[in-house]
């Protein structure tokens, strides 16, 4: 009796033992997915912006938008270069960056900043490229300069107009990192204060945190509102979505919400940040068509 009852708790130890090498090799394969396979590779999604606000020459528009590259992480030549032969396959009319370019745990030199640059100058598009800063892209003085060099129009609590082939235009304003230093939403929307101008046009505005729509929409509203920095949460789960969510992007961690009359887009990016894990949430880029009603 004392044999077979011997031999069935070693059954069971077995069994446990078992249980938990299987449980362990699962956790392991997650993890290698996670590192390797979730943070490699390019999804595009391709979104279309219905508005009566838009004039018809801009009908058919394209815009690229990226964010979150911090390069140096997971995000390396060969994978930022094959990001900008797919956005240039779409042929965008405007491309859009919102911001964390570089990584505040990267060493930024003289290599990096000729390799970002020669590497974003690639970037074709008819009509303009703009950028605004990530929380991120203020630990070093760099941004700016690769941007330049990269000609991108980096805004910062400020606007431009962009024209097209008919001389018609859009309003495009751009925010700074709530994170880093104070929004100037009065200068950036000083537009639609002046009594002269055209209000009834359609706007786009560029911020890093998307929680900042809320305080952006005190001071006035735009048509679309472009944002990057919550990386959809790095790590997501069905039903649960984002896992984990940070400064400035813990009300809208997700991919669209509609905001009063605005709709407010959240780039996933492309690259990693604390962590170099993705899970359900391969890098991506937006490509929106705008069309008028």
């Amino acid at each position: 009796m004392k044999k077979r009852s011997d031999k069935y708790r070693k059954n069971k130890i077995i069994v446990f033992f078992k249980i938990l090498l299987y449980i362990i090799i699962f956790c392991l394969l997650v993890l290698l997915w996670a590192r390797f396979i979730s943070t490699s590779g390019l999804k595009v999604n391709e979104i279309k912006i219905v508005d009566q606000k838009l004039s018809e020459s801009f009908h058919g528009f394209k815009i690229v938008h990226f964010s979150d590259v911090h390069y140096g992480k997971t995000i390396d030549k060969n994978s930022l270069e094959k990001i900008v032969d797919k956005i240039n396959l779409i042929k965008p009319n405007l491309v859009l960056f919102t911001g964390d370019l570089l990584d505040k745990d990267i060493k930024i030199t003289d290599s990096v900043i000729n390799e970002l640059s020669n590497i974003l100058n690639k970037i074709e598009s008819s009509h303009g490229k703009y950028a605004v800063k990530g929380n991120h892209d203020y630990t070093s003085d760099s941004f700016i300069e690769i941007m330049q060099r990269s000609e991108f129009n980096v805004l910062e609590n400020s606007y431009d107009l962009v024209y097209n082939d008919v001389n018609e235009y859009i309003y495009l304003g751009g925010l700074s990192s709530s994170i880093k230093t104070e929004i100037d939403y009065e200068k950036t929307t000083e537009y639609f204060k002046d009594e002269n101008v055209n209000k009834n046009i359609f706007s786009i505005m560029l911020l890093h945190e998307p929680d900042n729509i809320d305080k952006l929409l005190e001071y006035q509203s735009v048509n679309l509102a472009l944002s990057g920095h919550s990386h959809g949460g790095q790590i997501r789960l069905p039903i649960i979505g984002p896992v984990f969510k940070i400064q400035g992007a813990i009300k809208y961690p997700n991919n669209y919400y509609k905001v009063n009359d605005t709709n407010l887009y959240v780039s996933y990016g492309l690259g990693t940040s604390n962590y170099p894990f993705r899970f359900m949430n391969k890098p991506s880029i937006n490509f929106y068509r705008l069309y008028t009603k």
